[in-house]
């Protein structure tokens, strides 16, 4: 009786202590998930929080007068000589005009830095469009300057010295009198969307890098997903075991955990160096993120073909149906859902990447938009990435709107393959 009450009394106490353990277990599980939480809140907050204000852009709005003399044009109105008139000289007088009372050299120099060095180029776009302008005064909302940009949004403090800010304090009087005037305003910034890159960073937007995406994707589609899926249906369906399929598959399950800029140093020896293909060229840039994602392609569409059930195939089989056309009329249409959304999975990664595009050359500066995938092109992380070594502040403000840009590409396709999972999956 003793030795049952002693018994009784060890097994109370070993399961109480592993009732705490457990409680111990689900209380770390709890900290660190809410640590995680907690980390990502930061990080978008942070990308937020620097980013927004790039997609409102800083307008001063100036009265043009389209003086022949001043653009040089004499008597001649053909559109060459519009091409080629005096734009920077024209925005000068204008500035001269709106100030008349700033004489030193230094003093013109600093009041022309107010105003983007791309409102020449508006300018220029407007009277091209409007010859009949020339001889008459409009009034022009030409970008700001990066710097009176940073000002007007507030980056820049007004109140410290002189010397711990880019703004001189002229210019902070003339940014002044013209918000007294009604000359300064804020719009949607959509050169952020329609323009390429730029020097200023007024002037830059990511048109040609999400072009340069769009056409590396679809080159990337193009390839790995009928590929991969046909190297699934093979290993899958019709590959016998023995030692070589068993290497091959251990092979794909390895170069999925492949570091990504092993493949543009593939894609650097192969692609270029031997194939000659441009450097920096959609095209390249596809088939470098082909080989990257093929593995994850494989993979998903193996576990999707897994899934579907031996008494689906024994079916199709009982009736007559050959192992073919039991793969593509029976088994294929039952695992597509899942191929698809290991593709997806696939793309969104792709579209993150740029370690191995940095190899091929995408990571030069290219201005145009690109036209077609062997034009050369950059991609939205490049971009980024190029953004984030520039020192200006408005770079900073617009790297962190390129990342919430490709942010929400990732969150869409993420979201599409969830979707997909969940309307066509079948539970069996």
């Amino acid at each position: 009786m003793r030795t049952s009450v002693h018994t009784s009394e060890a097994m109370a106490r070993r399961l109480a202590k592993r009732r705490a353990a457990e409680r111990r277990f689900r209380a770390y599980g709890i900290v660190a998930i809410t640590l995680a939480i907690l980390a990502l809140a930061t990080l978008f907050t942070s990308i937020v929080g620097n980013g927004y204000t790039a997609f409102q852009q800083t307008y001063i709005a100036l009265e043009v007068t389209y003086d022949p003399e001043v653009l040089g044009l004499g008597e001649a109105r053909d559109p060459k000589a519009l091409s080629g008139a005096n734009y920077p000289g024209l925005v000068k007088k204008t500035m001269r005009d709106m100030f008349p009372d700033v004489k030193g050299r230094k003093d013109k120099r600093a009041l022309y830095g107010i105003v983007s060095s791309g409102a020449a180029f508006m300018i220029r776009e407007r009277l091209l469009a409007d010859p009949g302008l020339v001889g008459r005064t409009e009034r022009i909302r030409v970008p700001a300057d990066d710097d009176i940009d940073m000002l007007v949004k507030g980056h820049i403090d007004r109140q410290v010295p002189e010397a711990e800010r880019r703004v001189k304090d002229n210019q902070i009087g003339w940014v002044e009198t013209l918000e007294e005037a009604g000359r300064i305003e804020r719009r949607f910034n959509t050169a952020f969307f329609t323009a390429g890159d730029s020097r200023e960073p007024e002037l830059a937007g990511i048109r040609g890098a999400a072009v340069g995406s769009l056409y590396a994707l679809l080159v990337t589609l193009a390839l790995s997903f009928p590929i991969g899926v046909a190297a699934a249906v093979y290993l899958e369906e019709f590959a016998p075991t023995n030692r070589l399929t068993d290497l091959i598959e251990v092979n794909i399950n390895n170069l999925a955990a492949v570091p990504s800029i092993i493949f543009g140093l593939l894609g650097l020896s192969i692609f270029i160096n031997f194939f000659g293909l441009p450097r920096s060229a959609p095209l390249v840039g596809g088939l470098v993120l082909t080989l990257m994602t093929l593995p994850t392609i494989i993979i998903a569409s193996r576990a999707a073909l897994k899934s579907v059930p031996p008494s689906i195939r024994e079916a199709a089989l009982g009736m007559g149906a050959s192992k073919m056309q039991t793969i593509t009329h029976h088994v294929l249409p039952l695992a597509m859902p899942g191929m698809l959304t290991g593709t997806i999975i696939g793309m969104a990664q792709a579209l993150g990447e740029s370690a191995p595009l940095l190899m091929i050359g995408m990571v030069a500066f290219i201005v145009d938009i690109p036209g077609g995938p062997l034009d050369p092109s950059t991609v939205l992380p490049v971009q980024i990435f190029l953004w984030a070594d520039s020192p200006e502040r408005a770079f900073v403000e617009r790297t962190s709107a390129a990342i919430m840009v490709l942010l929400a590409f990732l969150i869409t396709m993420n979201a599409l393959a969830v979707v997909l999972r969940r309307r066509f999956e079948r539970r069996w």
